[in-house]
């Protein structure tokens, strides 16, 4: 008698990763409901003429400031392997800085998705897949602590203004930032401790089903003798500290241009009494609270009502907040399609190269 093989049911960890991996597909279904609500509740008239007085100038002042925020980020990214044994000139930091934040800006996925992108292509410059993986660790952890750090000036700006309700939103912003604080000094443990060697061997096994099989040797390569604990090693020795204070103040540098869109966009629509301490505290506001629901990709529905709550305590109007909401998103569409199109044509040229000749 043969018997009858039962297949086992589906384990809790593999449903687990199946969840995870539909998350950004909710958030996103959940913002842009979020999006549709908050212009369907406004005056939409108000939002179009608001947008409309910004202007084909206005919009390219804010595209080019946007290109000077990321520029910024990416002279940050490549300072953090500067003078290391890599092939990769700054110009390949920059053009993938661009790509970075196209992927996590326009597509469904998770605010870290463009960042594991980016560190698998920069392999394509002959960047050892440990010292690429270290990079945007590193990069990533700069990156969000400086945000907390401009956030912390917008905070520190607000709680001069009088109001319950601006003291009720400096009152928020702090406890946010007191919790980023302990996963930033959490984060920067781990990549410091012994633990990330324990972990290696899982994130190379994540990382080939990730890479395409002809570069297995890359995703190989983080299981070296070092690993990327190593490659960590070596990115925060002390004696390169000046470089990786120079990435922290280029990065500093890049979130107080972003409040230079915003006061691009206030002037061409000809909001009065909006100086500069009320900009930079929108800015930062917006920021954090697009930040806290980072599920959401590109934070779409979340941006939008942040810069509505903000926008009152300076009283910005839900129409004129929306247009200015809608105005930052233009760059991302701008920069962000080009950007989508140069990744898929650096994955065709690299499957081209590696792909095995016929005969």
């Amino acid at each position: 008698m043969t018997r009858r093989v039962v297949a086992p049911p589906p384990a809790r960890a593999g449903l687990g990763r199946q969840a995870l991996r539909y998350l950004p597909v909710l958030g996103t279904v959940l913002g842009l409901g979020l999006a549709i609500w908050l212009v369907a509740t406004h005056d939409l008239a108000s939002v179009t003429d608001a947008f409309g007085r910004i202007g084909i100038v206005g919009l390219a002042g804010i595209v080019l400031m946007r290109v000077a925020v990321l520029s910024l980020c990416g002279f940050a990214w490549e300072r953090v392997l500067h003078r290391l044994s890599t092939t990769a000139e700054a110009g390949a930091f920059l053009i993938l800085r661009f790509v970075r934040d196209g992927i996590n800006v326009l597509l469904p996925v998770a605010s870290v998705g463009g960042d594991v992108v980016g560190g698998r292509l920069l392999t394509f410059w002959g960047v050892p897949g440990t010292f690429a993986a270290a990079s945007i660790l590193v990069d990533m952890l700069i990156q969000v602590g400086t945000q907390a750090l401009f956030v912390l000036i917008g905070v520190a700006l607000l709680m001069q203004m009088e109001g319950e309700s601006a003291a009720s939103l400096a009152a928020w912003a702090l406890r946010a930032l007191g919790v980023t604080a302990i996963v930033l000094t959490a984060f920067f443990l781990f990549q410091r401790s012994p633990l990330m060697r324990g972990v290696e061997r899982r994130v190379a096994e994540l990382g080939r089903r990730f890479l395409r099989d002809q570069d297995e040797a890359a995703a190989d390569s983080a299981t070296g003798d070092a690993g990327v604990h190593g490659a960590l090693d070596t990115v925060w020795a002390p004696k390169r500290w000046p470089l990786l204070f120079q990435g922290i103040v280029l990065h500093l540098l890049a979130w107080m241009l972003g409040a230079v869109e915003i006061w691009i966009a206030l002037t061409c629509m000809g909001v009065e009494g909006v100086g500069l301490a009320e900009v930079v505290i929108i800015e930062a506001l917006s920021q954090a609270i697009k930040s806290a629901a980072f599920p959401v990709p590109s934070g779409l529905g979340v941006q939008e009502g942040g810069f509505v709550l903000v926008g009152g305590l300076f009283g910005i109007d839900p129409g004129t907040a929306i247009a200015l909401s809608l105005a930052k998103r233009v760059p991302d569409l701008v920069l962000g399609l080009p950007s989508l199109i140069l990744w898929q044509t650096l994955e065709a040229r690299r499957a081209t190269v590696m792909a095995p000749p016929r005969g």
